[in-house]
């Protein structure tokens, strides 16, 4: 059995447990489980995904207890992060154009690891702009979308 498997199992054995009707499919391109649910994603998502990412890394902790070298892997609950991440870009493609508008740096809004990435490889070959972000600890950051330095 597969590591994606074995999430499934345990994600629907965990939203049955706390009593959440909810169907969980595997997406083999991305490595994404998508839940879907009835009327409880509201519950699930948290406040701006906050619950939906503590399911997420609950269920790659067990899933890499039984698998221990087991990749990890995203959770979706009724395409809340597929529609998160589009308005993101969408809200960085706007800041770039600002910027390449201006010539002057901008910042992001505060970002998780995960989001940053999303920007920083959305940009990493852009001819005009480049991101920025700093690195310290801090569980959020902010990316700089500043003008490319030419060579």
């Amino acid at each position: 059995m597969d590591h994606l498997e074995t999430a499934r199992e345990v994600l629907d054995s965990m939203l049955g447990y706390l009593g959440f009707a909810a169907t969980v499919e595997v997406d083999r391109d991305g490595s994404v489980l998508n839940i879907a649910t009835t009327s409880d994603a509201k519950l699930l998502i948290g406040h701006h995904g906050e619950r939906m990412e503590e399911i997420e890394y609950l269920a790659n902790r067990v899933v890499q207890d039984r698998i221990p070298d087991a990749p990890r892997f995203k959770i979706d609950i009724d395409s809340y992060r597929a529609a998160r991440d589009y308005e993101m870009i969408e809200e960085a493609e706007a800041t770039a154009a600002r910027v390449i508008e201006s010539g002057e740096a901008l910042k992001l809004s505060p970002m998780n690891s995960y989001q940053r990435r999303l920007v920083h490889n959305h940009y990493k070959d852009h001819p005009e702009v480049e991101t920025w972000s700093p690195q310290d600890s801090a569980r959020l950051k902010r990316i700089t979308i500043r003008p490319r330095k030419t060579k």
